[in-house]
């Protein structure tokens, strides 16, 4: 699976007209997925470790894998056509039967969350990988906006 696929990891989550970009990738490229506002929520708060009063959808996921004995084991972005992203995630689970591996098929944005919040690696197939634009450039004018436009913010307080 090495050749296969590509590791990547969440390098940025802007909010858009009509919903987040979230911004995949590794040394090499980076690429953006948009997802709906609820799901880019998720995925921030989730990295900010941000505590919730109560389970948000993904939360109640994990709680049931969890009850189920079930691992989730890694995601994988497998395929994009006409600009749509798809995911599987897998999962591993062993008990007194023995030892089963689960694929299932997901939206990348909900495959992120929950690789997020268990810690968990995050692979993108090497033809989609391939195949994305590269946005590394369009990330790293963003975020200097972003920090230029909070020192301006720091030095009016």
């Amino acid at each position: 699976m090495q050749n296969d696929v590509v590791l990547v990891t969440i390098k940025g989550v802007m909010p858009t007209a009509n919903g987040c970009a979230v911004f995949l990738g590794n040394d090499d490229k980076t690429f953006v997925i948009y997802v709906d506002h609820f799901v880019g929520n998720a995925i921030q708060m989730t990295i900010n470790g941000v505590k919730k009063d109560r389970p948000l959808t993904h939360d109640l996921i994990g709680s049931l894998l969890l009850g189920l004995g079930a691992q989730l084991d890694h995601v994988v972005v497998n395929d994009a056509r006409e600009g749509t992203f798809f995911a599987r995630i897998l999962l591993h689970m062993e008990n007194e039967l023995g030892k089963k591996i689960v694929e299932l098929d997901a939206r990348p944005s909900d495959s992120i969350v929950l690789a997020l919040q268990h810690k968990r690696p995050i692979h993108v197939a090497r033809a989609v990988f391939d195949s994305v634009e590269d946005m590394t450039e369009i990330l790293e004018r963003v975020l200097k906006q972003q920090s230029e436009q909070s020192d301006e913010d720091d030095e009016k307080s």
